[in-house]
């Protein structure tokens, strides 16, 4: 009895220890976050090297403090916590080390955005105080006027800083983010028009000052343009610590280089052999008008949410629904139409699949993770093999799994999609390698996109390749994210088998869910207790 008694004394104490040492964490993790956040420089943030070098100390004493947790006894779910901040510790210190986006990319400085993405956070490094126009409802209210007007006039401040911090001679990401900056003039004289705001004299002076600022920096970068004539590329050799080390990716440089020539030759090969199984069907035609387009999309987006929650795919929640709907999109010409309108415009179920980017968000809005460290997106996208992942994953698991039965020739429009993200991932592999330009790469792009779809409008082109450019593993996501997703499958699905127990699609996307937007890796360490693919 006493043994009983002291093994039991023993093990509370171990559980109160534990849950001590995770408050630390909780803790550590906050101070993080708050230090994360640069110092105000005339009012914007402060991204001067100046600046970098006096705060590292303090940075290398938070490092040291996490590393000091002892972790011994805690539950997966509080051992991924603390991946999870050691994680952003190590990208943090890449960006200081090798990325440098303050230093080497001026679509940085980009203030003004117009839309929400579709993933946790915007694509790529953003600087911290941006205009994000897009939760503005016009007319302004008082209060809303303010804060637009408190979010805009950092960025004369910001540009004349970037003037000083822009020392860089990363060629690629220099000409093309120019691009970035005109879009931003572009938006602000578009803002002029919105609805009230004439009439606010002070905004419209502010929006000014913007435009001229942008407009100022827009001819300084343009004018060291000629002067820019190195690699943008991280390398293989930091490419695949970053991938390893900040974005948990369990794969190197070659890794994914095998990897999406594998998915390439798979998807083109799958897709001739659907055509031919398809032969005798009559293909899809592309609808027409802007009244066929809203009625296919309508019953489109019905029948993939009729799918999920009938056939038992996954707990389809009441904000699925309205989710989906406010993404359906609208009628494209045909010859304004990009790649991803072209397989809309078919059949929209392939997009809309992917689109439970949204059903993510809307879960991340309404249900917050109940781990603290979770509950906000996790910093410099290091959440793109889930999100990007789960998204590409479900595109061909949704089909497999029979969305398309009553029309199989959409199967062809997946694989098609797969093929997209090979091709554009591998020639952002080879760009990062500096064995390609941006350019180059694109041409990867474009080329191995089935039926020509990537050479009707070139800039979705430009877009993509200068945003995996600009952030490593973005570009491969899709396709490493998929492979870790099918591999968590595979995981779960032998668990299952090794405790008899039945395997069920449902129980697998609605556990994986709940785990929020990290890491496919990590959501597999807490799916199956395996974590031998994570860092020590």
């Amino acid at each position: 009895m006493l043994f009983i008694l002291l093994a039991c004394s023993i093990s509370i104490g171990a559980a109160a220890q534990s849950q001590d040492n995770y408050s630390e964490l909780v803790a550590l993790f906050n101070n993080w976050r708050t230090f994360e956040k640069p110092p105000l420089k005339e009012g914007a943030p402060d991204y001067t090297l100046e600046t970098f070098n006096k705060r590292w100390p303090a940075f290398e004493k938070l490092q040291a403090q996490l590393i000091a947790i002892d972790t011994t006894g805690w539950s997966v779910a509080s051992k991924v916590d603390w991946l999870i901040v050691w994680a952003e510790m190590n990208g943090y210190q890449f960006n200081y080390d090798i990325l440098k986006p303050w230093v080497r990319d001026p679509a940085f400085y980009k203030s003004v955005w117009t839309y929400r993405s579709d993933v946790p956070a915007h694509e790529g490094p953003t600087h911290h105080m941006t205009t994000e126009l897009w939760k503005y409802t016009f007319p302004l209210t008082k209060d809303q006027s303010a804060q637009l007007i408190a979010d805009l006039i950092i960025i004369p401040p910001l540009n004349e800083q970037a003037k000083l911090n822009l020392t860089g001679n990363a060629r690629d990401l220099w000409i093309t983010g120019i691009r970035d900056l005109r879009m931003q003039s572009a938006d602000l004289k578009t803002l002029l028009t919105f609805d009230g705001v004439s009439r606010n004299k002070k905004l419209v002076a502010v929006i000014n000052t913007a435009i001229s600022s942008t407009e100022d920096f827009i001819e300084w970068l343009e004018s060291k343009s000629e002067e820019k004539t190195g690699p943008s590329g991280i390398g293989k050799e930091n490419y695949s610590w970053y991938q390893q080390n900040v974005h948990l990716v369990p794969l190197s440089w070659d890794d994914e280089v095998m990897l999406l020539k594998r998915e390439l030759a798979r998807a083109w090969s799958a897709l001739k052999l659907e055509e031919h199984r398809n032969r005798k069907l009559p293909a899809i035609e592309p609808v027409n008008s802007p009244e066929k387009y809203d009625q296919l999309a309508k019953i489109s987006a019905q029948s993939l949410l009729n799918f999920l929650e009938n056939d038992e795919i996954v707990t389809v929640k009441d904000y699925f629904k309205p989710a989906l709907d406010a993404h359906l999109g609208s009628y494209v010409p045909e010859e304004t139409r990009n790649f991803f309108w072209i397989t809309a415009h078919h059949d929209p179920r392939p997009l809309y699949s992917h689109f439970y980017h949204w059903f993510e968000l809307a879960r991340m809005d309404t249900e917050p993770h109940a781990s603290h460290i979770r509950s906000t997106p996790l910093l410099y996208n290091i959440f793109d093999s889930r999100n990007e992942g789960m998204a590409t994953a479900v595109e061909e698991m949704f089909m497999d799994a029979g969305l398309y039965d009553d029309n199989p020739r959409v199967r062809e429009i997946v694989y098609i999609l797969i093929a997209q993200r090979a091709a554009r991932g591998l020639g952002s592999l080879y760009a990062h390698a500096n064995m390609m330009t941006m350019e180059e790469a694109g041409g990867i792009h474009s080329e191995y996109t089935p039926r020509g779809w990537m050479k009707t409008e070139k800039e979705l082109l430009i877009f993509e390749q200068h945003l995996y450019l600009r952030q490593p593993g973005y570009g491969t996501s899709y396709i490493t994210g998929k492979y870790l997703m099918e591999n968590a499958m595979m995981e779960f699905a032998l668990l299952m088998e090794m405790n008899n127990e039945q395997f069920e699609l449902k129980r697998f996307f609605d556990t994986m869910n709940s785990y929020g937007n990290i890491p496919v890796s990590l959501g597999t360490w807490q799916l199956t207790g395996n974590g031998m693919n994570l860092p020590d």
